[in-house]
C-alpha cells in the first residue's frame, strides 16, 4: 500500500454531493448523491466533481475507482436556478469548472469503472468516459439539457458521444435528444455489460477487486495508455465547445429577457 494513503482522511468527507469510501485493497467507491438521495446536477455538484477528481487522482492510495449514483438513478435532474450564466463573467466559473471536471477525471491514473445504476439524462458523458462501463437494465442515456433546450452541447458531450457512437450516430444522439435504452447502449458499444437492477454496483466492485490484484504499475500505466486519445480530443475540442456553448446560452437568455 502506498505511503501516501493516509491522505484519504483529508478529503473523504469534504464533498456534499459525493460519498467516498475505500477498502483495504485501495478500491475507492464514489457514490454521487444530493442530500442522500439521487444526484442533482447543480452549480455546487459541477464544481465539486472537478475538485474531487483532482484529489482522488493525487492520492496514490486509490488503486481502482468505482463511480455510481444513488437510489436507482445516475443523474436525471438539473437545478438550473443554481447556475448564473447570463454574461461572460458569470460563465467564467462554469468554463473553468467544466474544463477541470473532465480534465481531472482523465488525469486519474488508475482504472475507473462506472456502475450506471439507472437513468443518466444529465451529463452521461461522465460515466461513459470510464475504462469499464457497466449498467443496470434500468439505465438509459440522453443528453437532455443541451440542444433540446436551445444550448450548444459543447461541454464535452460533443467529444465523447461522437467518439463512442461514431460521428453520425453521435450527432444524431446530441441533436435529436435521442434516448438510448440500456439494451441499445449495449448494442452500440456504449456499455460492456448489463446487470439486473440492484446488482450493478456489486459487479463493479468484483471487477475492481480483480483489478486490484494487479501491480500498481500495471494499473497506472494501462490507464495512462488508454486515456491518451481522449486527452488529445479534449485538448482539441473542450475549450472551443464551452466557449461556443457560452455564447449561444448568453444569446438565448438575452432573447428571453427581451420577450
Amino acid at each position: 500500500m502506498s505511503r501516501l494513503s493516509p491522505r484519504f482522511d483529508s478529503y473523504r468527507e469534504r464533498y456534499n454531493n459525493i460519498a467516498l469510501s475505500r477498502d483495504a485493497a485501495g478500491v475507492l467507491l464514489m457514490r454521487f448523491h444530493t442530500g442522500g438521495g439521487p444526484f442533482v446536477w447543480s452549480e455546487e455538484s459541477h464544481e465539486e466533481l472537478g475538485h474531487c477528481f483532482a484529489e482522488v487522482g493525487a492520492d496514490r492510495g486509490n488503486r481502482v475507482i468505482v463511480m455510481t449514483g444513488t437510489d436507482g438513478v445516475w443523474c436525471e435532474t438539473i437545478d438550473f436556478a443554481s447556475f448564473s450564466l447570463s454574461n461572460p463573467s458569470e460563465w467564467d466559473h462554469t468554463f473553468y469548472d467544466g474544463r477541470k471536471l473532465l480534465d481531472n477525471l482523465l488525469a486519474i491514473e488508475v482504472p475507473v469503472i462506472s456502475a450506471i445504476n439507472g437513468p443518466a439524462r444529465i451529463h452521461p458523458e461522465i460515466p461513459v468516459l470510464a475504462d469499464i462501463v457497466i449498467a443496470s437494465e434500468t439505465a438509459l442515456f440522453q443528453d437532455a439539457p443541451h440542444f433540446m433546450g436551445g444550448i450548444v452541447p459543447g461541454d464535452g458531450a460533443h467529444v465523447v458521444w461522437t467518439h463512442v457512437l461514431g460521428p453520425n450516430r453521435g450527432r444524431y444522439f446530441l441533436l435529436m435528444g435521442q434516448e438510448l435504452s440500456a439494451a441499445d447502449a449495449l448494442a452500440a458499444g456504449v456499455v460492456g455489460e448489463l446487470l439486473p437492477e440492484g446488482e450493478v454496483v456489486d459487479r463493479a466492485l468484483a471487477i475492481a477487486a480483480q483489478f486490484a490484484a494487479k501491480t500498481d504499475l500495471a494499473l497506472r500505466y494501462s490507464r495512462v495508455l488508454l486515456t491518451q486519445r481522449y486527452k488529445r480530443l479534449m485538448q482539441e475540442g473542450l475549450s472551443l465547445g464551452l466557449g461556443l456553448e457560452a455564447l449561444a446560452a448568453i444569446d438565448l437568455l438575452a432573447g428571453m429577457d427581451k420577450s
